[in-house]
């Protein structure tokens, strides 16, 4: 009898371990909130080709799959109603993408970014549009994406504007950058929830520093044991820290997510006048000789991003995720493209093109646009960084790359890009052709609060030339739910 006794002593000595889920050396699978009083450092361990569940990232282009969306979608929410308690973030910083270049292509690591876009968008931030105005409060928070000064990446556009505030993570801690951004957000002693989302590699090392460098002697976890783990070192008032483990224990589906709702469908050119340029050589413009062949560019603005004209955090709205998610489904038919393209979300977009904003941030809305599509439809997704935005040739040089030298004879792109680019865009892509007709004032301008139009730039066998607004993405921007879709 006492030995039984002893057993069920036993049993229910474990049982009790287990409820209160003790985990030994990593911490604890924690179900309470961290405290709004500490400094909290949160590390989100995103997916690459090296460290992931099975399923969760595509093998051929590094990205993530249907599967790995749907988990990023169901981490967000847990990440903010069981970790942050549901107070708001104070700062994201997220992986430079081209500083973690995978396959023999070279794809660049979009999946930290994408991993934690969700949860920005269950944040609010608070900026005025113009100085003097009333504030406008909205479903969104800024991504920091962009490069330290330097060194950048090799082939990356030197920046047209610094940006201290918004530095992401490098893969490789290139001169120690992580371990500074960590540091300063430590010895500022500002309290609040600092959120990192990078691959193992760089999640486990950016810990390791934290914890040499403030002699924590925290027992952080030797090796990647899964995908569903949060790390939190919390840092008290007084400088004492602690390693909080959190396993949000997640199964998702490996089908791309269905929206709670679906988005109601617009008609096309409703904010745009319909317009069609043709530049047949001989007729009206001359052909270049270095001209493209049988290349079809969708070009695309950003999903929802402004409440009104100047408000701007780099990020789009919660409006602008059900855009984002439902591309997949309302392109389906209207368009076939084999490879997908944005601007590097790691460029600065200055403050002083906007009215006020957030002062200078990373630019990532237009790559987390299409990026769903990508994933939805297993496409390689190229980033381009040797472009910088905001030079001033920076329409002709993409001219240059996109529609001359002959790179993209014979593919269709989806491009996702700034819609105030895309008029001087199509100029200097007409110059090019030393295009004799009028060009339409619709060509001219792309309005503000034009979400939905495709403009379709098109070369034939001959290297003629077709530009028009005719498609759209058929979703109507008024109707879209201002917070972003819960799963």
């Amino acid at each position: 009898m006492k030995r039984i006794s002893i057993v069920r002593s036993l049993f229910l000595v474990l049982a009790l371990m287990l409820l209160a889920g003790c985990t030994g050396g990593s911490g604890s699978d924690q179900v309470v909130p961290l405290s709004a009083g500490n400094v909290n450092l949160i590390f989100v361990v995103s997916p690459d080709l090296a460290y992931h569940a099975s399923g969760d990232i595509n093998p051929s282009t590094a990205n993530l799959t249907d599967q790995g969306l749907q988990r990023s979608l169901l981490m967000a929410g847990y990440l903010k109603q069981q970790v942050l308690g549901t107070e708001n973030v104070t700062r994201i910083c997220v992986l430079e993408p081209t500083t973690h270049l995978q396959t023999a292509t070279n794809y660049p690591d979009m999946a930290a970014i994408a991993y934690i876009q969700q949860f920005a968008l269950l944040n609010q931030i608070t900026l005025n549009s113009t100085p003097g105005s009333p504030s406008y409060t909205c479903n969104s928070y800024p991504l920091n994406a962009s490069y330290a000064s330097v060194p950048l990446p090799s082939g990356v556009a030197s920046p047209f504007a610094s940006c201290p505030g918004c530095q992401g993570l490098d893969f490789n801690n290139t001169e120690g950058d992580n371990d500074s951004l960590a540091a300063g957000i430590i010895n500022a002693n500002v309290p609040g929830f600092y959120v990192f989302s990078a691959p193992w590699e760089t999640i486990s090392a950016l810990m390791a520093g934290i914890n040499s460098t403030g002699g924590y002697k925290l027992n952080l976890p030797a090796t990647y044991i899964g995908p569903n783990f949060i790390y939190a070192i919390s840092i008290t008032p007084s400088g004492a820290a602690s390693l909080i483990t959190y396993n949000a224990n997640l199964s998702p589906p490996s089908t791309y997510p269905v929206l709670p709702a679906p988005v109601q469908a617009a008609a096309c050119n409703t904010l745009q006048t319909p317009f069609t340029i043709t530049v047949t050589g001989g007729v009206n413009g001359v052909i270049p000789t270095n001209h493209n062949t049988n290349e079809t560019v969708y070009m695309v603005r950003h999903a929802e991003a402004h409440p009104a004209s100047g408000w701007d955090d780099g990020n789009y709205l919660g409006a602008g995720q059900w855009r984002a998610l439902a591309l997949a489904s309302t392109l389906q038919n209207k368009i076939s493209p084999d490879l997908v393209y944005s601007i590097d979300p790691a460029q600065v977009y200055p403050g002083s093109f906007v009215i006020q904003g957030d002062l200078n941030f990373s630019y990532v809305r237009p790559s987390l646009t299409v990026l769903p599509y990508a994933i939805a439809n297993n496409l390689p997704y190229c980033l381009v960084y040797d472009i910088e935005l905001f030079d001033p040739n920076s329409p002709q040089a993409t001219v240059n790359k996109f529609f001359l030298n002959g790179t993209f004879s014979n593919h269709t792109i989806l491009l996702a890009w700034e819609h105030d680019h895309f008029p001087p865009m199509v100029a200097a892509l007409l110059q090019t052709y030393q295009y004799t007709g009028a060009t339409p004032e619709a060509a001219q301008t792309w309005p503000s609060n034009d979400y939905d139009t495709i403009w379709t730039v098109t070369f034939d066998a001959s290297g003629n030339v077709t530009v028009n607004n005719s498609l759209c993405e058929g979703i109507d921007s008024a109707s879209l739910p201002a917070t972003a879709p819960q799963f």
